[in-house]
């Protein structure tokens, strides 16, 4: 049983795989990861385990939607469940609109596809990956590479000062991933 999960989004969409029953321990050791960039030096292979591809082009904001939405799915048709992060409300004027469009899309997407969803409030996401709701990105990465053993930024992008797309995205969507996982298995659980 394969579950996901998606930090979505326009600019750097990533999905942590994760391979293994609810039963089992969740650990990077069962993970894959697939994210979309606009940067070409990140579109290849990291770890054997992290897959960067480029984003498709497009001539309309729907065909930009519609080319993403298509990605994730893609990726996730083998799984039986997937959590998808909220919206952070961080964002205003037309940018929030084209959030909700896009994540729109791939909830229809996913539906009908016969995924279901599980939509996880970002502060339970970082309070499950930090302790703290209110955790920063570097935190996020932090708790991240302290998790797994990987030191995510310095394999990824090295050459950055700052944490930022695919990195964030790669740990965000681990531990959207790993509460999934975490509430079926608590479900799992209670039936038995």
């Amino acid at each position: 049983m394969a579950i996901a999960g998606i930090d979505y989004s326009l600019c750097g969409p990533c999905i942590c795989i994760f391979d293994g029953t609810v039963k089992e321990t969740f650990g990077i050791h069962r993970c894959s990861f697939y994210f979309l960039t606009n940067v070409k030096k990140h579109a290849r292979v990291y770890e054997g385990i992290i897959y960067g591809e480029m984003f498709d082009d497009y001539n309309h904001e729907c065909q930009r939607y519609e080319t993403i939405s298509d990605w994730a799915v893609d990726k996730v048709l083998g799984c039986s469940q997937v959590g998808l992060e909220g919206y952070a409300y961080g964002a205003s004027g037309r940018a929030i609109f084209q959030i909700a469009e896009n994540c729109g899309l791939l909830k229809y997407k996913l539906y009908q596809a016969g995924k279901p969803i599980s939509v996880l409030t970002p502060t339970t996401v970082k309070k499950h990956g930090t302790g703290k709701g209110n955790a920063s990105k570097d935190l996020m990465v932090k708790c991240f590479d302290k998790e797994t053993g990987m030191k995510l930024k310095h394999t990824i992008t090295p050459d950055r000062q700052k944490i930022g797309n695919p990195v964030s995205d790669i740990a965000d969507s681990y531990y959207i991933c790993s509460l999934l996982h975490k509430n079926l298995r608590a479900i799992s659980d209670e039936l038995a």
